[in-house]
């Protein structure tokens, strides 16, 4: 049975459309009384919202969050939260033009294959704005773990073939990348404004680190943890792989060099690396959880392309309208979200939540 339903004790579901009149998030599962402040999603929220930098879309939209229940007196009551996002500068009018025809790299034609009818606007439901409820819900999710000594942080790792050489997370935020090497962060913007000049867009690579996990959270085979992160990411279209600490490069390890071995310091286990990601069988170890994230080159781009139209005739298509050039500044908030959602699941699922 189809199911727009992330986690199972704790919950969000997705409404709306790209250029529909709003977007968001229904979250069930949250703990009662937990005080949660606006101003706290509001800033989640402008960190994904568009029209930040020259390096994102002109799109201009404020991405004010709406709650419409399951607050009272700024505590949670234990109810369903209901986060409703307003869409203001949706422009469709560029659509029109193509709206017979598949954009490539998009979802139009496996929608339009399943479902007999798509919403040609933007994308509809298959756009990254649906992001914006994620991130809504995703702060709350923050909230709570906050309360459990975990935290979240991402950063974009690589643009193209530039990638970082220094991680400072301090810096993070002092750039439009969202890169924790200033250096490589001046790099990655030219970068991007290089493509975007063209009429192109260009892919990269986001980490995203959970620190002050428990050991012990998740499951074995169907219900491991990796599993439930890997759902979760890949609810974001522009995810193409996902590695877990050593990632791709295990692949080139060898036992001695990849297994993270261990040892205990005043009856406290520690190891001597995380090439595993913090996940082992698909339970936490303690360590930090460390994923990768490969981002595609965002799809939506000005140069002319081969394509097919709704009755299959040969033809091509520039699209036009505002796109990212590059999808990992804004995608990184995205990424901490859904960490934090399947964390606060996985946390009530194994009882350390009520």
């Amino acid at each position: 049975m189809p199911t727009n339903c992330l986690g199972e004790s704790f919950t969000i579901n997705l409404f709306g459309e790209s250029h529909g009149s709003v977007v968001g998030a229904l979250v069930s599962g949250c703990p009662a009384g937990v005080e949660i402040k606006i101003e706290e999603i509001q800033a989640e929220m402008d960190r994904r919202k568009p029209g930040q930098s020259e390096i994102t879309t002109t799109r201009k939209e404020e991405d004010i969050v709406h709650i419409q229940s399951g607050i009272f007196d700024g505590k949670t009551t234990g109810m369903p939260i209901l986060l409703v996002v307003n869409n203001r500068d949706a422009d469709s009018s560029k659509y029109e033009s193509i709206k017979d025809k598949f954009r490539p790299g998009h979802a139009d034609y496996s929608y339009s294959t399943k479902y007999g009818i798509r919403d040609w606007r933007g994308g509809g439901f298959s756009s990254g704005r649906l992001t914006a409820g994620i991130v809504a819900a995703g702060a709350i999710a923050k909230r709570v773990l906050r309360d459990c000594k975990i935290k979240i942080i991402g950063y974009t790792k690589a643009i193209g073939d530039i990638e970082v050489e220094i991680i400072d997370l301090n810096e993070i935020e002092k750039n439009s990348v969202r890169c924790p090497d200033s250096k490589k962060a001046k790099e990655m913007e030219a970068k991007i404004l290089e493509v975007k000049s063209q009429g192109d867009s260009i892919g990269g690579v986001i980490e995203v680190i959970a620190s002050g996990v428990h050991a012990g959270l998740g499951g074995q085979r169907f219900d491991n943890l990796k599993g439930e992160l890997d759902k979760a990411f890949h609810s974001m279209g522009a995810v193409m792989s996902i590695g877990y600490g050593a990632g791709d490069k295990a692949g080139y390890m060898k036992g001695s060099e990849f297994n993270d071995q261990m040892y205990s310091e005043n009856e406290e286990v520690k190891f001597s690396s995380n090439n595993s990601g913090g996940i082992q069988g698909g339970i936490t170890n303690g360590q930090d959880i460390k994923v990768k994230l490969t981002i595609r080159p965002t799809p939506s781009i000005s140069k002319e392309q081969k394509t097919i139209d709704a009755s299959k005739n040969n033809t091509e298509i520039k699209v036009e309208g505002r796109h990212d050039p590059c999808l990992c500044p804004r995608i990184v908030p995205v990424a901490e979200a859904l960490m934090a959602i399947v964390l606060i699941d996985q946390m009530k699922r194994n009882g350390y939540i009520k």
